[in-house]
Formats: C-alpha cells, structure tokens, sequence
C-alpha cells in the first residue's frame, strides 16, 4: 500500500502544478474567464485534459462554433457557454474579422501616456530647467493649472525617466 500511495501522489501533484501554471498565464495575459462555473456546455464538465472552462478564447470559439456547424441558435449558445448575447456578438464580430486572434484578449486601458503631449513634456522640462528643486508634485499641480490636465505625480516621473533612459541608450 505504501508504495502505490508514493507512486500517485508525485504523478497528481504535477498535474495540478500545470494546472495552476496554465491558471496563472491566463489570468496575467488576461485570458482567464472569471465565470468558469457558468459553462454547461458538458464537454467542459469534468476534466477531459483538452477542455478547460477556464480558457476564455477557447470558450468563446467552441461557442462560435456550436452555432456555425452545430446549428445551435446564438441565444442558446451564448447561454450554453456562460456569456451574454453582447459578448456573444462581439465575438463573432471579432473572429468573422481577425479570425482565431480576434478571440484573444486585447490589452486595456491607455495604450501610451496620452495626456503629457509633446507640449506639456516641453513645459515639465522648461519648468525643470527653471527649478532644477521641483518635484513631480508640484509639476503635476503646474500642468493642471496652465493646461487643465490632471497627471498623477508618478506618471510625470515615468515619463521622464524615459526621456532620461532614451538618451542614455542614445548616447555611443
């Protein structure tokens, strides 16, 4: 009995480490359904090992499909895989678009630091060449107040480490 015990237990904890791995990559590339317990459709109960209601884009392309080639209607379809009918038509928008790419996450939020313009990093630096002793705080309060934009302190300082990095790597 001891030796079946040792030989199981190594064999299903690496299992689950992958499992886990898997989880953990889906949920940093945001790729990780939030709702896996909503899936019904029964080919994801279980654990088939190919599968996973977890995978997001693999949800939403089974649920493409189930309607495509399945003939199911897309009300039950987005029902069956645990979405709404909005997501559902994203989707189908997205992939009849980008195809498979379409169904991956897509990155949020801003996609560079769209309020410090050209102008207002023109400004950050003249004020800094002005008083070398100004922190970003009291810049962020001086952008605001000549071009209303809030910038928090700390992008401020961001972006001027850029600057900073950019001219060093620059620099032969």
């Amino acid at each position: 009995m001891r030796r079946i015990i040792s030989y199981i237990l190594p064999i299903h904890g690496i299992r689950m480490a992958q499992r886990d791995r898997k989880m953990e990559r889906l949920k940093q590339q945001g790729g990780l359904n939030r709702h896996p317990e909503r899936v019904r459709a029964p080919w994801f109960a279980g654990n088939s090992g190919f599968f996973d209601a977890r995978d997001l884009a693999q949800v939403k392309y089974e649920m493409l499909r189930q309607v495509r080639v399945e003939g199911a209607e897309k009300t039950q379809a987005a029902a069956l895989f645990g979405v709404s009918r909005p997501t559902f038509y994203e989707a189908e928008a997205a992939f009849a678009q980008e195809g498979l790419v379409g169904l991956l996450p897509k990155p949020r939020g801003p996609k560079s630091a769209h309020k410090l313009t050209a102008e207002v990093m023109a400004y950050i630096e003249t004020r800094l060449a002005d008083d070398a002793l100004s922190g970003a705080r009291a810049l962020a309060r001086q952008v605001r107040a000549e071009f209303g934009v809030r910038v928090h302190p700390r992008s401020i300082e961001r972006a001027l480490a850029r600057k900073k990095k950019r001219s060093v790597l620059a620099q032969p």
